[in-house]
């Protein structure tokens, strides 16, 4: 067991039972012309974090530690997205509708690919959610059981949204969660600290909080062998 200092106290990773949660980090979310963009947001927040969910995917890829990547996708037909949540937020260009880089949040699609440079390698795995959470209509929690997962680190995007929940979806699974602060990123600054605050309060009701710098720190002074 490694402890990684993070909030509200330490955070004890154990290297054989951890695994990586890099949520929704796709391009329907994160370049322009996607369905956040649709929805007037503005992108280039969640894009500037890209550059530290890469090192943060690489930290694990060196040690051999399983990196898993969501999507919110829904099927073709639509048949999985209930029609209020095609109608909610006003967008331009609703769900299932075709957008600047195909059908929005339509599995197999251009723009519900994770981006290029965050791209899956061989082997990991890589699940579409029709929810915000991971764990909803995916056999996320069997998969993880077979592999014995106990700890979840998490990144990706949005903090108070797709992440927060998967968080608590995780938390009340009896997983042990920690969030990579900076490595995760919302289209409202007040939103993502919102959250991180929920996420810590009362002694971690939902699970900790630190910045990647930490946690490459904290792997570093423990000599994880690769």
């Amino acid at each position: 067991m490694i402890p990684v200092p993070a909030r509200p106290y330490a955070y004890w990773l154990d290297p054989a039972h951890t695994a990586l949660v890099v949520i929704d980090m796709q391009r329907d979310f994160i370049e322009p012309g996607g369905f956040g963009d649709s929805l007037g947001n503005e992108v280039a927040r969640l894009q500037a974090i890209v550059p530290t969910v890469a090192e943060l995917i690489g930290l694990f890829r060196s040690h051999g530690w399983p990196v898993i990547h969501t999507r919110e996708a829904h099927r073709p037909d639509l048949s999985d997205c209930p029609p209020s949540k095609i109608a909610r937020g006003n967008p331009s260009v609703h769900i299932g509708e075709t957008g600047a880089m195909g059908r929005i949040l339509i599995a197999g699609e251009p723009g519900n690919q994770i981006v290029d440079a965050l791209a899956p390698m061989p082997g990991e795995i890589v699940i579409d959610k029709p929810g915000k959470g991971m764990f909803w209509a995916t056999g996320m929690h069997e998969r993880l059981q077979q592999r014995g997962i106990s700890h979840l680190v998490f990144a990706g995007v949005t903090t108070e949204v797709c992440v927060q929940t998967s968080m608590r979806e995780a938390n009340d699974r009896g997983y042990e969660c920690l969030l990579i602060e900076d490595a995760s990123e919302s289209y409202f600054p007040a939103f993502k600290a919102a959250a991180i605050d929920m996420i810590v309060a009362q002694g971690g009701i939902v699970g900790w909080v630190t910045p990647l710098a930490a946690l490459r720190g904290a792997l570093a002074d423990g000599s994880v062998a690769a």
